[in-house]
């Protein structure tokens, strides 16, 4: 039987001259793509945010490559970020051999980023477009809710403020009232209570140094007065000013959460109980093209339909350009952002409500369908499925979260009662009304020509497979569904990251020949700058 012979280990003997293992880390690995591309980013803004004087810091330029090469491999924990610059030789060749500990990188992501990372995230996106990967012509726009890092249980709702509130101020008018009386009947003044119809903390407090005032005044002062002005004081004022402040806080919001007062309580597709509760999250944006994203803004609110315009003048402000065309579902579909688009000649591919289900068979066959009626447009009505006029009385405004005004005409049917179409027509109790908005309309027509062109339908068949296809790469492959950080300012920050770590994993997907182009690029900009300073 022969004997087993074992491969010797590398280093069981001493060498004259020791392995480097950076060489080990291969010319077409993802964090050779990091490193060209953190080098290539003008930094000015984040180095001004540097002051002289004290220890020296560790330089941002590798703190930034540290964090992008993490976020890229889904390591999003500061603490795991340390050790894997002690351990992995990856981290180790980014960093230098330099070992900031989770503090400092903590620190760096969320106090030095906070004011940067948005630039940040437009210079990357910028290289990519300078290398022919994208144009920012066209935005496919979608959004998704991300729960946050706060505690799902710890809730305000404005309902509940409100009530409360309006309890409180019943109590206090009443025991004041009472207070006021008494003084009076003892002073015999002929002074009226004159209060507001909602009180506010510091009319309250100015109305009790008033009264303690005026019961210094007294031979003998009431005792139960003295007592109810002192629980005034103790107990109603600061629970006055405490829904004060919530009502401050919750602004246009109708929910937040305590322990991350920026979280707004939103339903949830992807519930881990499967019922769709409402947990305390932020409605992400994203604009993407050849599924590179090329935009995001964070919300607080719940509805996509009031973020097209924000998302829109901060992808404006990032590029100093506007995109040519926008696609987008029907959750964006409204009058106001129609006009904003066409107002600043966008091509909009934006669906609308009732876009699908028009097109049906059933749908356009319905006689009852408010689009299926016939219109008289010389005596201005509407004809109803019995061949009755629905007459014009009048015209309404309708007003958005937003602020925006839209005029709608109002039509109502002569006379309903003993019409054997109605309980198939209309279950309210009077003559069936309906509401025509006319520009709104115009704009609908608009947009389903636009829709069923074939550049149209081209954007409609990308619109699935593009923003969709990131948000189940962060949610589902990166396990992205929970921020770690809490506060408007640092969900922005992680986010961003957390994109910049997307886009960049994209760019590695395309081979050494990217990654060796981009190397020739940075190559000719530093030949450049050296002959200009030569010069």
């Amino acid at each position: 039987m022969s004997k087993p012979v074992f491969k010797e280990l590398p280093f069981s003997k001493p060498s004259l001259f020791p392995t480097d293992i950076f060489e080990r880390i291969g010319q077409d690995h993802p964090v050779r793509l990091v490193d060209a591309v953190v080098e290539k980013l003008d930094l000015s803004i984040l180095l001004d945010k540097y002051k002289g004087g004290g220890t020296s810091a560790y330089h941002p330029r590798m703190m930034l490559k540290v964090l992008f090469y993490a976020y890229l491999n889904n390591v999003y924990s500061c603490r795991k970020i340390e050790k894997a610059l002690q351990e992995n030789i990856y981290f180790m060749w980014l960093a230098s051999n330099s070992t900031p500990d989770f503090r400092t990188i903590n620190n760096f992501r969320g106090k030095r980023l906070k004011d940067v990372i948005h630039q940040l995230f437009g210079d990357v996106v910028k290289l990519l477009r300078d290398l022919n990967y994208l144009s920012l012509e066209v935005q496919y726009i979608d959004g998704t809710k991300i729960e946050s890092a706060a505690n799902r249980y710890t809730f305000v709702w404005r309902k509940s403020v409100e009530k409360y509130k309006s309890d409180l101020d019943g109590k206090l008018k009443m025991i004041l009232a009472n207070i006021e009386s008494h003084i009076q009947s003892d002073n015999q003044e002929e002074n009226s209570l004159n209060l507001p119809q909602a009180i506010d903390s510091a009319t309250l407090q100015k109305k009790v140094d008033e009264l303690n005032e005026r019961l210094k005044k007294k031979n003998r002062p009431d005792r139960a007065i003295k007592k109810d002005l002192n629980k005034i004081t103790k107990e109603y004022l600061p629970r006055l000013k405490k829904y004060e402040d919530q009502l401050k806080e919750l602004g246009n919001r109708n929910s937040y959460s305590k322990t991350d007062v920026d979280a707004t309580f939103m339903r949830m597709k992807d519930d881990h109980l499967g019922t769709g509760q409402t947990k305390p999250a932020y409605n992400a944006q994203i604009s993407t093209e050849n599924q590179f994203v090329t935009n995001f803004t964070i919300h607080q609110t719940s509805g996509d339909t009031t973020t097209l315009k924000p998302h829109l003048n901060k992808f404006e402000k990032l590029f100093a350009k506007k995109s040519k065309e926008i696609i987008a579902d029907a959750g964006y579909g409204s009058q106001e952002n129609y006009e904003f688009l066409l107002e600043q000649d966008i091509v909009p591919y934006v669906k609308f409500n009732y876009f699908h289900k028009e097109q049906t068979k059933s749908f356009k066959e319905n006689p009852f369908q408010v689009q299926n009626l016939a219109y008289n447009e010389e005596e201005d009505h509407y004809i109803c499925p019995s061949g009755e006029p629905m007459v014009n009385i009048g015209t309404s405004t309708r007003v958005s979260v937003n602020g925006y005004e839209a005029s709608v005409t109002n039509y109502e049917a002569l006379n309903c009662e003993g019409c054997p179409l109605r309980e198939q027509c209309h279950k309210s109790a009077g003559n069936r009304q309906i509401e025509i908005n006319t520009q709104l309309n115009e704009y609908k027509d608009l947009v389903r020509k636009l829709l069923n062109t074939e550049r149209g339908l081209e954007h409609r068949k990308k619109r699935a497979i593009e923003p969709e296809a990131v948000f189940g790469q962060l949610k589902y492959n990166n396990k992205f569904t929970r921020f770690t950080l809490r506060g408007l300012e640092k969900v922005n920050i992680e986010f961003a990251l957390m994109l910049i770590g997307h886009n960049l994993r994209k760019m590695a997907s395309f081979s050494f020949d990217f990654v060796f182009s981009l190397y020739q690029h940075l190559e000719c900009m530093r030949l450049r700058i050296n002959k200009i300073q030569v010069a």
